[in-house]
């Protein structure tokens, strides 16, 4: 049986678990772009992908890995859900993700629910939802 490293603890009682071409790249961008800590990074393999990384992103886990095509996980473009960032200084935050070289998607603004909301697009393709409650 292999030697894998110690799990960190997970945090959170939901957790993503997202593919991304270049999972390695990402989770150094993710450090960048919005403040994330990586908890573990599997090495990767000879092609330069890993199966598993875990993050930590605002007091969360995170965790991603690449596609496998020869195992039955295809390469296909994030879509259908965003990645959601509770937080007080959204502003900031949403300046940080783009000044790291997110797109923005949809700019800081205050909403009909009462909050107030952002987005962007990370270079691997998944959308980032920012929101800070006004209440």
């Amino acid at each position: 049986m292999a030697d894998f490293p110690v799990q960190p603890p997970v945090k959170g009682g939901m957790i993503p678990y997202i593919a991304v071409d270049g999972a390695v790249k990402a989770a150094e961008f993710y450090v960048k772009a919005f403040g994330a800590e990586i908890a573990l990074l599997m090495p990767p393999d000879e092609q330069g992908r890993t199966m598993h990384v875990h993050l930590y992103v605002n007091g969360s886990s995170l965790m991603l890995g690449d596609f496998y095509p020869e195992h039955g996980h295809a390469v296909v473009a994030p879509q259908g859900y965003n990645l959601m960032i509770l937080t007080q200084t959204l502003d900031q935050d949403y300046q940080q993700a783009v000044d790291a070289g997110c797109t923005g998607v949809m700019p800081p603004a205050d909403m009909f629910w009462g909050d107030r909301y952002a987005q962007v697009k990370d270079p691997f393709g998944v959308t980032w939802a920012f929101n800070q409650g006004q209440r």
